[in-house]
């Protein structure tokens, strides 16, 4: 039995990991026991990426694992200070999700272009009411978040025909800077947030935000729930600043019942699923058995995160 040992947190791990039989020691455990396990750990694997024990947990001194998988984008629900300062290795799912949360958003687009939940409801109401709908060729969108989702939905959503702008943290080939974003928003039909979720960006599409865009705009979020200031948003729904909206990802989640946005008119709430299609668990169980491979011959990482950023370069 080799003498590596995989700390994996979740009471149901995939099956995938009996592919480490013979060349680790997989112990599981829930988070009531996260902090006592860590040290003893050289490598974890967050697979319930909905938690953040292994922020609360994480040990500020002595033994700390030499890496941590997350299967998921965003890192946030990890990266603690004590964390980002240690020398860790921290890697994501990058390259898992693009494509589905790419046609998610598409399918966004276009339902809210063409009005399909009018006519879904209006046939709920056996209501025949003919109404024109958006044509989708020469609108243009503003995609915020460079990486590869960025990128999947920018790609996407040029295949409709929809002129897109990507906006990063810098300008680069390509990518327009953070700084253009409030004069680009304001010339958008579609604004989708794609960002990760860091200091810099927490609360990034705030009133300022709303208020540059048209009436017309329809603003989709597929990044983080932090990185909309969600009064602001409903604010600017209520008062028809903008057109409408689609959050796929929410500041608490589940989204209580009882939460009003659930009420809000001209909100369209989906309970964090754009990356999620058949297959995506074992999709990412494959990934981090390849990281494994890698880690046990000690040869380097792909998807390494800059703890710094909170991100894959």
């Amino acid at each position: 039995m080799s003498d590596i040992r995989v700390l994996v947190l979740d009471d149901d791990p995939p099956p995938d990991l009996e592919r480490l039989r013979g060349r680790a020691q997989v112990v599981t455990t829930h988070e009531d026991r996260l902090a006592e396990l860590l040290p003893s750990a050289d490598v974890v694997l967050v697979w319930d990426f909905a938690s953040h024990a292994v922020r609360r947990a994480w040990p500020g001194r002595g033994r700390r694992p030499g890496w941590v998988h997350t299967p998921s984008a965003g890192v946030d629900h990890v990266l603690s200070p004590e964390f980002a300062a240690s020398d860790t290795v921290l890697t994501n799912a990058r390259g898992v999700f693009d494509r589905p949360i790419a046609e998610y958003v598409a399918g966004l687009v276009l339902a809210l272009a063409k009005d399909f939940p009018g006519t879904w409801e209006r046939q709920r109401q056996h209501r025949w009411q003919h109404r024109e709908t958006l044509r989708l060729a020469g609108t243009r969108a503003v995609v915020v978040g460079a990486g590869p989702i960025g990128r999947a939905v920018a790609d996407t959503l040029g295949c409709l025909e929809v002129r897109t702008e990507l906006v990063g943290r810098t300008a680069r080939a390509g990518v327009r800077g953070q700084e253009e974003l409030p004069a680009l928003l304001a010339q958008a039909d579609w604004v989708v947030c794609a960002a990760p979720l860091t200091p810099q960006t927490r609360g990034m599409f705030g009133r300022e935000a709303f208020a540059a865009m048209p009436d017309r705009a329809r603003f989709i979020n597929v990044g983080r729930g932090p990185l909309v200031d969600t009064a602001a948003l409903v604010a600017a729904l209520e008062q028809r600043e903008i057109a409408a909206a689609a959050l796929d990802v929410f500041e608490t989640e589940p989204l209580p019942p009882d939460d009003p946005l659930w009420q809000v008119p001209g909100l369209f709430v989906s309970p964090h699923m754009s990356g999620d299609t058949v297959g995506w668990r074992g999709a990412l169980a494959d990934q981090f058995v390849e990281l494994f491979d890698l880690w046990e011959a000690g040869r380097p990482l792909f998807n390494i995160v800059d703890k710094q950023l909170g991100y894959v370069r």
